[in-house]
């Protein structure tokens, strides 16, 4: 986007990128094997600014995602992470305007107080402005912000890919399944080429389910779990990855300015660098690509003047990213709770997932919750269904548990020898 607008790009990466044999590991990206599916907002994005990136998804794999009777601009990508960035990295290759640059990013360079570029292996890049998406667990430019917010979503997770034999009919619904047990979840992500992600999503205090970052203790789980049993069954269906874990996983937010409020000319932060939610909801490429048309539109606006881009991407994130954040730790604590034995608090704020569950019996909810689970509202939209949601809850009415092995069931399960 930005090369496109005129300016000259230099792309920082520690990764060298695919092998010549079309192996990758891509370091640094831990979630390169785990389960993805990204939402409307992010096909929007690319469609919109850069329409021929779309045609090169598609070539590489990545399927439009629309379930039937939803309208067109609900279209997802139903795609592994692993086509989604091979086709970007050969495509923005591509550029014109866009220098990649293997290295470590070791420091920003300031000279009197402004950002003059960046310090990579030792070697200063110059850069009238310096763009830090470089992931939650970076600590590139940290001591030119203040601390951020947030910590454990308190959830784990475990993963595993599986492809279809020959014959075997893949999922058609266009979307993750996921379905609430007692005591963890579990999803389904339909992905490109005939195959499919299983996830089990755990209480991360719960070390009992540690065994689930196994093969045989996950696919004996699988085999369990009626969700992700005819996915995973290996007569119809064989696993190309090995399970694939997801620990310390956050819920954090952290904005643009330094502790007096301040900003630092010639840097912004956006992406993970910015707000991370539970990987689980599937969030983060939508949140990131929402912070990299805004920071592209505010260039446009503004020009040089790169301090004002930072501090209105600031005001913009805090309005627009800062939700997103808010509406989780409250999900994540409160499914906990849920876990553990609490029943809904109806006085207080009722979570979104609940809201969304409650459309069950007031189908009028969706009014809401279908562009917020879309990413193509604010989570501020729950706030129109509130009462509704609370009217349905003071029926007595609650989000049933999915049929199947409890958590103890499971746990039991994958500690026997047998398994």
């Amino acid at each position: 986007m930005l090369a496109r607008r005129g300016h000259h790009v230099v792309l920082v990466d520690r990764d060298g990128g695919p092998d010549d044999d079309g192996g990758w590991n891509r370091r640094g990206v831990m979630q390169f094997d785990l389960p993805h599916f990204f939402r409307p907002a992010v096909r929007r994005a690319i469609v919109e600014e850069v329409p021929e990136l779309w045609s090169a998804l598609q070539l590489a794999g990545a399927l439009p995602a629309l379930p039937p009777g939803f309208p067109e601009e609900m279209t997802g990508i139903q795609c592994r992470r692993r086509i989604f960035d091979r086709a970007m990295w050969t495509f923005t290759s591509a550029e014109p305007g866009v220098f990649r640059l293997t290295g470590h990013a070791d420091s920003v360079a300031i000279d009197d107080g402004r950002v003059t570029g960046l310090v990579v292996d030792g070697a200063r890049i110059a850069a009238d402005l310096v763009v830090v998406a470089s992931g939650r667990a970076s600590k590139l430019g940290d001591e030119l912000r203040a601390p951020g917010q947030g910590g454990s979503c308190g959830f784990s997770y475990a993963a595993r890919q599986y492809r279809a034999k020959s014959g075997v009919d893949t999922p058609g619904w266009g979307l993750p399944n996921m379905a609430m047990y007692d005591g963890y979840y579990a999803i389904v992500f339909p992905q490109d080429a005939g195959t499919i992600t299983a996830l089990l999503v755990r209480p991360t205090s719960d070390a009992r389910l540690l065994e689930l970052r196994h093969n045989a203790a996950f696919d004996a789980a699988a085999a369990a779990v009626p969700l992700l049993a005819p996915w995973t069954d290996p007569q119809r269906w064989e696993p190309i990855t090995d399970v694939k874990s997801g620990s310390n996983l956050t819920n954090a937010y952290r904005g643009q300015r330094a502790e007096d409020g301040s900003v630092t000319p010639g840097l912004v932060f956006i992406g993970d660098a910015v707000c991370t939610t539970n990987p689980a909801a599937g969030r983060g490429v939508a949140l990131g690509m929402s912070q990299a048309r805004t920071l592209v539109a505010l260039l446009d606006e503004h020009g040089a003047d790169v301090s004002r881009v930072a501090e209105e991407l600031d005001d913009w994130c805090t309005d627009n990213i800062r939700p997103w954040f808010d509406d989780h730790v409250y999900w994540d604590k409160t499914s906990l709770a849920r876990f553990a034995g609490e029943d809904i608090d109806l006085n207080a704020r009722i979570p979104s997932d609940v809201v969304c569950e409650c459309a069950q019996a007031d189908p009028s909810i969706m009014a809401a919750a279908g562009p917020y689970l879309g990413m193509l509202a604010s989570p501020r939209i729950m706030d129109t269904v509130q009462d509704k949601a609370r009217a349905v809850l003071a029926t007595g009415w609650r989000p049933a548990y999915a049929a199947g092995p409890t958590r103890d069931e499971l746990a039991e399960l994958i500690l026997t020898p047998a398994a």
